[in-house]
């Protein structure tokens, strides 16, 4: 327990160090704020009612899909004796990151920051979300567009909370309680949230009027935003960066007991089939929420979502049916989630061919990297975080870059001095972009979790006890049954 108290003290000393180097001066006074980012003033900013309430309603789709989506979708994946610990590490994790969003995390990932360190962290001017009042805007993605800022910290806090849960599949059934709290506590601080100021911080769009102005917005802008990396959603954000530290996490915490020498199979295949439903119904919110903004763009991502998870669940099932000889309804629900983790960095720039293509090679992409990759990578990735989320992924970031392309059907790249598509887009310079941003994202999550891993381990310590393990963790860990039968 000393050894607990005194990670959490150690974590906390951290986060005050990431603070300061963040922001490089004590914190200014919070001060009253009309945007969420410094955009000039404009004679409309009402926000619209409509997207007020569509942004709601998809933050509430976003939270299902963790509460009860993810936990169900991992929990009857894993064995009987360790479903309650599935659920509760969902929850609690869920629980944590939303508490931390709001303390810290929304400051750090959409205000701009200070010095050099500006394109990769914000600032804690919004600490506690100091500033924030119920009239209070976020810029959207069109020119005098807005919805109230609370809307928008609950959307993007609801991202934030999902991933960290999407790491815990990697190495469920054989993980410390206190060792995912902790780790997920430092890895939201130190990768999630650079990444997400990295790819998603930016003035808005009020803020360009000609060329001198778009190149100061650009300036203050995350790292790869001002590269003009696409990701619509969260491929980088989300999918990449999650699924690196499961990996780590699989390496680190090591494989379980018995692993490869007996059968180790879902207990539940009902309880995953009703949370991938529940996780495709949520990603309609996740997609076209991300437009933030009820209009048509918010219609193609929905639709993009929808084409994109049913082609993979067929292409995935068709080559499960070549190669194994039976399609599976684990294949089928496997499929899916492939198809929705691929569209997500696509699914507002690219049309309904980029769509169905990235859903066709998602799905026999990420069966490949289940059922082969892992085998060469030689980790016990409990429930295939990386072969369906970061092969997925990664797939995902670079096809974007392909089909949205205005010749493939895509929306091309926006030019807000003119306020339509800009003529001129390069598929190789584009894919490039996007590599870099994976690369980037891959470097910062792997560097991250190996240090968050390690300093764990030589602290609370990561992995459970062998007769712990045996017994299972809803018993050994939180003293309770999932199942009384």
């Amino acid at each position: 327990m000393n050894r607990f108290f005194s990670s959490v003290l150690f974590f906390a000393l951290l986060t005050t160090f990431w603070f300061s180097m963040a922001n490089g001066q004590e914190a200014p006074a919070p001060t009253e704020t009309t945007t969420t980012i410094s955009a000039p003033a404009s004679a409309n900013t009402q926000p619209q009612k409509a997207d007020n309430a569509f942004i709601m309603m998809c933050t509430a789709f976003v939270i299902f899909m963790s509460l009860p989506g993810l936990a169900l979708f991992y929990g009857g994946l894993v064995r009987k004796k360790n479903m309650l610990s599935v659920l509760m590490q969902v929850l609690s994790v869920f629980a944590m990151i939303s508490v931390l969003w709001v303390v810290y995390g929304y400051s750090l990932a959409f205000t701009e920051g200070s010095g050099a360190l500006s394109p990769f962290i914000g600032s804690f001017d919004k600490l506690l979300l100091g500033g924030v009042t119920a009239d209070s805007t976020a810029v959207t993605w069109s020119k005098d567009t807005f919805i109230h800022e609370f809307i928008y910290i609950a959307f993007q806090g609801a991202f934030a909370a999902i991933t960290c849960g999407l790491i815990l599949g990697s190495f469920a059934e054989r993980i410390k309680f206190s060792a995912v709290m902790i780790f997920c506590a430092i890895w939201f601080t130190f990768s999630y949230l650079p990444v997400a100021h990295m790819v998603w911080y930016w003035d808005g769009p009020n803020s360009i009027i000609d060329d001198a102005s778009s190149s100061i917005a650009a300036a203050k802008a995350g790292f790869l935003f001002q590269k003009g990396a696409l990701d619509f959603a969260g491929g980088t954000v989300v999918h990449i960066n999650a699924a690196v530290a499961g990996l780590l996490g699989a390496y680190l915490v090591g494989k379980r007991r018995g692993y490869g020498k007996e059968a180790m199979l879902p207990h539940s295949l009902t309880m995953t089939m009703i949370g991938a439903a529940i996780l495709w119904f949520g990603w309609f919110g996740f997609n076209a929420g991300s437009a933030l903004e009820a209009n048509g763009i918010a219609g193609l991502a929905f639709i993009n979502t929808w084409l994109a998870a049913s082609t993979a669940t067929i292409s995935w099932l068709g080559a499960e049916w070549i190669f194994k000889g039976k399609p599976s309804l684990l294949g089928a629900a496997s499929g899916a989630v492939a198809g929705l983790v691929a569209i997500t960095p696509a699914c507002g720039f690219v049309g309904i061919g980029g769509a169905l293509t990235i859903g066709f090679l998602s799905g026999v992409c990420c069966l490949i990297g289940v059922h082969k990759l892992k085998g060469l990578l030689g980790a016990d990735d409990s429930l295939d975080v990386f072969g369906v989320h970061g092969v997925g992924g990664i797939l995902g970031a670079l096809l974007t870059g392909v089909f949205a392309a205005p010749s493939l059907g895509g929306q091309g790249i926006w030019d807000y001095i003119t306020n339509t598509a800009s003529p001129e887009y390069s598929i190789g310079s584009q894919v490039w972009v996007q590599a870099q941003g994976i690369l980037i994202t891959v470097l910062l999550s792997g560097a991250v979790s190996f240090i968050a891993y390690k300093l764990i381990d030589v602290t609370v310590g990561l992995r459970t006890p062998e007769e712990d393990e045996m017994i299972g963790l809803d018993i050994s860990s939180h003293g309770e049954n999932a199942y009384n039968d």
